[in-house]
């Protein structure tokens, strides 16, 4: 290891979700950092040796990344595999993205004696049976630090019964070069669409923004209705199922993995993140940086992401109606939509660029 230099270990799930995302973004801008040598560790999942994922991977690591896959096929497997990983690397920091990948992880820690610990929580609500919230509260009082993606998620580990003391909140970050030609797409040139990108989940509501756009066309607006991403073929087909029922299927348009989402964004006028429950939503912070007028569902992870009326709108869950009537504004006052767009992409430039998440995990790395 380069003299001067802290070697940091992130493990995350390589199922390649916001966290992996979040985790790779660091590891890259890591690697020109003077004080820390980052190391990725990905837990396999069956979509890890994917053609497509299989080229991430080696992209990084021609980048220079030390890049490795241990087993995901049994919890125990996996801390075996990554405790024997830190034995030989010596990592002077863990960082355990994600769950259960923080509890697999820092376990692993543990026992290979890696001198400082700390957990990445990406998700407001996550699957604490009674069994792992213990280990979760056990594990924190050998963990140097409790990190939210948000606020949000930063109050719900505190309500889980985590260290208050030991908890912070770093908000994601997005690569924003990617959207650098949206003040090229003035909002009064795009099309007066709306996009969702988002995979078909139990977590997203693809269902009520459909029901929303059905109540729409009762109003006399029709608007085109981009859905991006995949998922769970059984949750698309259940939006399928519903947008034909309500006579939608020519305004809801099912794009599956969208190869360009920056230059959808930057074409279409609003966004829309129809949601249960959130971390710190990636897809959210690209919108307010293409520019978007963005309506979102108000949940932990959104709020303190969109200010209501002033970055963006917020709604409640699950609710058509209330989905109905903000799309309504944007729709027919197209200087609000404006409005609300410069200043989504104001706020995401100032607080939610990779380069200033990086800082302030580097700021908490080197303070440990």
């Amino acid at each position: 290891m380069p003299e001067g230099r802290r070697r940091v270990l992130h493990f995350v799930t390589g199922g390649f979700s916001g966290a992996t995302q979040v985790a790779i973004d660091l590891c890259v801008a890591q690697l020109k950092s003077a004080r820390i040598e980052p190391v990725l560790v990905l837990r396999r999942k069956r979509n890890t040796d994917s053609p497509a994922n299989r080229a991430k991977l080696q992209a990084l690591r021609d980048q220079g990344l030390a890049v490795h896959v241990v087993p995901g096929w049994a919890h125990l497997a996996t801390i075996w595999s990554l405790r024997r990983l830190c034995l030989r690397l010596r990592p002077q920091v863990l960082v355990a993205h994600g769950f259960p990948e923080h509890l697999l992880g820092r376990r692993a820690g543990l026992a290979a004696g890696v001198p400082t610990l700390v957990q990445v929580e990406h998700n407001a609500r996550e699957r604490y049976t009674r069994g792992k919230r213990a280990q979760a509260l056990a594990l924190s009082q050998r963990s140097a630090k409790l990190v939210g993606v948000s606020e949000g998620v930063r109050r719900q580990l505190v309500t889980l019964g985590m260290p208050a003391a030991l908890t912070m909140a770093i908000p994601n970050g997005i690569r924003l070069d990617r959207f650098a030609q949206a003040p090229a797409h003035p909002s009064e040139a795009r099309e007066a669409g709306i996009v969702m990108s988002a995979r078909f989940a139990r977590q997203k509501d693809q269902p009520t923004l459909i029901r929303a756009i059905a109540l729409l066309r009762e109003r006399g607006l029709r608007p085109t209705l981009h859905l991006a991403g995949g998922g769970k073929s059984a949750h698309r087909e259940v939006a399928q199922r519903l947008a034909t029922s309500l006579g939608l299927d020519d305004q809801v348009r099912f794009l599956g993995h969208h190869g360009d989402m920056p230059g959808l964004l930057m074409s279409q006028r609003i966004f829309v993140l129809s949601t249960h429950w959130e971390g710190m939503p990636l897809a959210l912070l690209e919108a307010m940086a293409a520019g978007c007028a963005c309506v979102a569902s108000l949940v932990p992870g959104v709020e303190g992401v969109l200010e209501d009326g002033q970055t963006g709108l917020l709604v409640p869950e699950s609710n058509p109606e209330a989905l109905a009537n903000a799309l309504e504004r944007l729709l027919r006052d197209p200087v609000l939509a404006a409005r609300l767009g410069d200043a989504a992409r104001a706020r995401a430039i100032e607080e939610h660029s990779v380069e200033r998440m990086t800082e302030r995990y580097e700021a908490l790395l080197m303070s440990l």
